[in-house]
């Protein structure tokens, strides 16, 4: 029998998700401000130390798992140059995967919703959502420059009501997920981004 013996970094990139997935459960289950060093590490099967190790802080450690949590929700995208058409995939995207979001984007929304209130949060979600409305920013500002949508929209105004409206659809699913149909909603959200953006 043949052992194969892991890299050091490889190691390193196993325990770190280990313990960014324990730190989502404990999220989800308990909410942030239950959230300790030493729980991620029990839950992952790890000690604190190897927590303190990795991430040095508590805050350190929910930055990661922002970043960690909200990075590939929407796959593909990065391969497409700004537009319409990439507004319109992440906005479809987005909706048609809170039908099975996992526990580290059920607890972005989470920690997203506690930010408003948590101070250790609020600059984290705060680089986040600006980072996220770049991106929106970006992709309607060359709709426009291209004819695609109208030359009277705001850019900036549409990003803040994308953001919100996905951000506020993910956390009523959460809530009632009887009530958030995603394969029917997608289509009715692309459909009126679409028609609200067009050149007439």
């Amino acid at each position: 029998m043949v052992t194969v013996r892991r890299t050091q970094q490889e190691r390193r990139v196993q325990a770190e998700t280990a313990l960014l997935n324990a730190a989502a459960e404990l999220v989800v289950q308990h909410g942030v401000r239950s959230l300790t060093l030493a729980r991620v590490g029990e839950q992952a099967g790890y000690s604190r130390g190897i927590v303190t190790h990795h991430f040095g802080s508590k805050q350190a450690l929910l930055e990661r798992l922002a970043r960690a949590a909200q990075a590939g929700f929407v796959p593909g995208l990065a391969d497409l140059p700004p537009g319409l058409d990439r507004l319109l995939r992440l906005v479809d995207g987005y909706v048609g995967a809170l039908e099975d979001a996992g526990v580290m984007h059920r607890a972005f929304l989470l920690l997203w919703v506690e930010a408003a209130t948590a101070s250790e949060l609020a600059p984290i979600f705060r680089e986040r959502d600006e980072a996220f409305r770049r991106d929106l920013r970006d992709d309607v500002a060359a709709a426009i420059a291209d004819g695609a949508v109208r030359p009277d929209v705001e850019p900036a105004d549409v990003a803040v009501a994308v953001v919100g409206q996905l951000r506020g659809i993910g956390l009523q699913r959460i809530l009632a997920p009887e009530s958030v149909h995603t394969a029917r909603l997608r289509q009715t959200v692309t459909d009126y981004w679409r028609q609200a953006l067009r050149v007439p």
